[in-house]
């Protein structure tokens, strides 16, 4: 079974990449004290957590300006303690803190032997300053926005090697 995290007070919050583009392997890590966590992800995992943080960023009242965070690159060795399924964002009011839960991948709900698997997944929860979701969307943007460029027609991403696009039916090579 995989561990489970829980970081009231982050140090560190950010996403990286690991790979050239088109073979990346996205992740979310956090650092508190000296505890580093890394979680594996899908790009469409970042970029929807990153949209949906400068949503809530937007609609909070402004605070008191706060120095964003510059160090955004993730902490060496990435090792990723489990796969993410599914992410949720909620807000703590009482301390200003923006909590980001992370849950593993569920697994197919079966043992070895077909038995139903009673045991949960593994979760993570990271409570964040207004300034580490900041620094946090914009990196992770970056991250982004850093892959293949899109298909003009189709806008999936086009490989080195070349790219069947289903808006020419597979005709054409682009």
């Amino acid at each position: 079974m995989s561990s489970s995290f829980d970081l009231p007070d982050v140090d560190r919050f950010s996403a990286g990449t690991v790979g050239p583009p088109g073979a990346r392997v996205f992740y979310l890590q956090a650092a508190a004290g000296g505890q580093v966590v890394t979680l594996r992800l899908e790009k469409a995992q970042v970029a929807a957590l990153a949209g949906y943080l400068a949503e809530v960023l937007a609609d909070l009242p402004t605070p008191a300006p706060e120095e964003i965070p510059e160090e955004v690159e993730l902490v060496e060795p990435v090792v990723a303690e489990w796969v993410v399924g599914q992410l949720g964002v909620a807000f703590d009011d009482a301390r200003d803190r923006l909590v980001i839960r992370a849950d593993e991948v569920a697994g197919d709900g079966a043992d070895p032997e077909g038995e139903p698997d009673a045991s949960e997944g593994a979760s993570a929860r990271f409570a964040l300053t207004r300034p580490q979701v900041a620094a946090f969307v914009v990196h992770a943007a970056s991250l982004v926005v850093a892959g293949r460029p899109p298909c003009p027609l189709c806008r999936r991403p086009l490989d080195p090697e070349g790219h069947v696009c289903a808006k020419t039916n597979g005709h054409k090579q682009r």
